[in-house]
């Protein structure tokens, strides 16, 4: 055997056996006469000595020893003079009376400890030496128990995993498809999944009424620190349910998540807000209620007091920071400047000081009397000390900007602890979305979600303003201001899609070319049905306490969608294109 223990294993308890370890030398050392060693591996770090009275053989041996050389050890456990409280091995050393070098290294480009030295971009390039460290340990055996959480849940609750194709069809509705070339079909195309959805329908219709698979998906879209153009989902759907069904069902799942691999409790029954309730208050159907500070409707307190911008606005709204009334002008004219910026897209700021005497200071004094401020700082629950921050315009985007300020203000204000876990349940989504550019409506989900029954009557008017006011049968599951998964109760007969086909435009021609197979298949008895899914990648990092996804991730792309160890997107060569009878054009 290479190895008796592993180097996270060995305790006091195990003083005096003989041992044989493996690993990589985290770093050596000479105090005196002694040579100390640290060895690691994924399970831990174990401290080696060799004594200056040890064969001098031995003694060069460990002298030698460069960083991230693999070794094997055989000593005995002694316990350590000089303990270490931070190591769990702390309390003890191996006394080594052998090495076996099995194997060199070339210095590392970074060091391999908790806090590199390297940069983003070298550690990408060189993602194995990376993926040594041990936050990023930590990260992925954390996926690995989320992971077999799920499943352990999920098969206890009767579901099947079930594996569906990667190679599929193309069908643009939504984010850009990664296309694949077929040889055999010549200049025809598959595309990779931007989601199971219509295999786990179509296994709802097959009979196989508890479905699952944690599945990779493909987008071809812009990237941030929470995407990535692959990415993992825990998909599940099942049949003969309602919408309370589906959401007691993956509410426990959550609930077992945090309690088995985080230890914590999360609320039971989790809360719930409706949509327009969600982007009223927070200004985002995603919000983080870990804080208060919601956004206030102000409108009819402040038009008609003679300030052209509120005057011409079709809305009005606030938030109050707590105890912000301090901000110097300097401080408020930056943070004037920050919501000017395109990411939030405001055109400027109105501010309201509650002063702790009780006074009132804004940067629109002239228009509004005291009496008429401590009305508008009342209406948004503002208190001596707080700061009330003003924005307006047309009324969703108004809303959207709130919700981005919002969220920056708590960041200032240290509202947002990544130990602190708020989620809840965002249901009654419209069903639709006008397009004035296209003039023409779109799914807000995709197109198979179900309108909630009540707005059937809705559904099936002609009338853009019913239309408007149709509800989807929609959920998402939101968590600390991030969407971590989403789903619905499903169209299950051909006439509903067919209609939800024709309110998105799409003719019976193009709905039969694109999704003729899932129409088809509705007419041989389709089930009720309904699932969700979440992001796997994304749920990973909020239980590690990150926003970023890329640790999660054993081999991650950058911003630009690059894999740099591999260095890939790649160019192929000819022979392979003229397998594939494809010619390229690549615009200078």
């Amino acid at each position: 055997m290479y190895r008796t223990h592993t180097c996270g294993e060995l305790r006091l308890a195990d003083q005096g056996k003989k041992v044989t370890l493996a690993g990589w030398v985290q770093k050596s050392r000479k105090l005196g006469g002694m040579t100390f060693i640290d060895l690691r591996d994924r399970y831990g770090v174990t401290q080696l000595v060799v004594d200056a009275a040890a064969p001098a053989e031995l003694v060069d041996a460990a002298t030698s020893l460069g960083r991230e050389f693999v070794i094997q050890v055989t000593g005995t456990v002694v316990e350590r003079q000089s303990k270490n409280p931070k190591m769990p091995t702390g309390d003890i050393e191996v006394s080594i009376e052998s090495i076996n070098v099995l194997n060199k290294s070339v210095t590392p480009p970074f060091t391999i400890e908790e806090e590199s030295d390297g940069g983003e971009d070298i550690r990408a390039k060189y993602r194995y030496l990376d993926l040594r460290r041990p936050p990023l340990q930590r990260a992925l055996a954390l996926r690995h128990r989320l992971a077999q959480e799920v499943r352990n849940y999920l098969d206890g609750q009767g579901f099947m995993e079930i594996e569906t194709p990667y190679l599929i069809k193309s069908t643009p509705e939504g984010a850009r498809d990664f296309v694949v070339p077929s040889r055999m079909n010549p200049g025809q195309f598959y595309a990779l999944p931007q989601s199971p959805q219509t295999f786990k329908q179509l296994l709802m219709v097959a009979g196989y009424d508890r479905y699952f698979q944690i599945v990779r998906c493909f987008r071809d879209e812009d990237l941030r620190a929470d995407r990535q153009p692959e990415f993992t989902q825990i998909d599940c759907e099942m049949s003969f349910v309602e919408q309370e069904d589906v959401l007691n069902m993956f509410e426990g799942m959550m609930r077992s998540m945090f309690r088995n691999a985080l230890g914590v409790e999360i609320p039971d029954p989790l809360p719930r807000m409706s949509w327009y309730d969600a982007m009223d208050y927070y200004g985002s159907d995603k919000p983080d209620i870990r804080f208060g500070m919601k956004i206030h409707e102000v409108t009819d307190l402040v038009k008609g007091h003679g300030f052209s911008v509120f005057d011409g606005s079709e809305y009005i709204g606030a938030i109050a920071a707590p105890g912000c009334a301090g901000y110097t002008r300097k401080e408020l004219d930056a943070l004037t400047e920050w919501v000017k910026r395109p990411q939030v897209g405001a055109k400027g700021l109105v501010y309201i000081r509650c002063n702790e005497d009780g006074t009132f200071k804004s940067s629109v004094d002239k228009f509004y009397s005291p009496e008429d401020l401590k009305g508008i700082t009342d209406a948004v629950d503002a208190k001596a000390g707080d700061l009330v921050l003003v924005l307006c315009g047309a009324r969703r985007k108004t809303q959207t900007m709130l919700g981005v300020l919002r969220i920056e203000m708590g960041n200032r204000l240290g509202y947002r602890d990544p130990k602190v876990f708020a989620p809840l349940w965002i249901v009654d989504f419209p069903l639709l979305e006008w397009s004035e550019e296209d003039g023409r409506f779109y799914a807000m989900h995709h197109p198979f979600t179900a309108p909630k029954p009540e707005h059937e009557k809705w559904f099936y008017s002609d009338r853009k303003e019913d239309l408007e006011r149709v509800c989807a049968n929609a959920y998402d599951f939101v968590l600390n201001g991030t969407e971590l998964g989403g789903g619905s109760i499903r169209i299950h007969n051909a006439d509903m899609q067919g209609r939800m086909f024709e309110v998105l435009g799409i003719g019976k021609e193009e709905a039969e070319y694109k999704f003729g197979f899932i129409i088809n298949a509705f007419k041989f008895g389709a089930p009720p049905h309904g699932g969700l899914a979440f992001g796997f990648d994304r749920v990973c990092a909020l239980f590690g306490g990150q926003e970023t996804i890329r640790d999660y991730i054993a081999f991650p792309k950058n911003n630009q969608g690059r894999d740099v160890m591999i260095d890939s997107p790649s160019l192929i060569d000819q022979v392979q294109l003229d397998e594939l009878q494809i010619k390229t054009c690549v615009k200078e």
